[in-house]
């Protein structure tokens, strides 16, 4: 057995990278919607930890924790505007919720 190269987190990223991007596309749930872009954030943080790791430096790691913290303060965000929008319209379907295209 082979040992694990860069090529197989890279790839394994870009799995879940898609897999994010067509839960963005297809699903009308705020909240899978959102889970799907959090998921590709996580795909972001795998690829610049396996860079970081390929090249030995501390630059990717130190990018990763800076992407995990934005994606922290993503989620309360994220999640206080869509239980806002869920009380005010009593939905959480992307395609009822009209409020903010007018």
């Amino acid at each position: 057995m082979g040992e694990l190269g860069v090529n197989h987190f890279l790839f394994l990223s870009a799995a879940l990278f898609i897999i994010g991007m067509m839960g963005v596309l297809v699903r009308r749930n705020l909240i899978i919607i959102f889970m799907c872009v959090e998921l590709m954030m996580n795909a972001v943080n795998l690829t610049l930890v396996a860079f970081a790791w390929e090249s030995n430096t501390m630059n990717g790691q130190s990018f990763a924790l800076f992407t995990i913290a934005v994606a922290a303060a993503e989620a309360a965000v994220g999640l206080a505007i869509i239980m806002a929008l869920s009380r005010r319209q009593s939905t959480i379907d992307a395609d009822e919720i009209r409020s903010l295209r007018d």
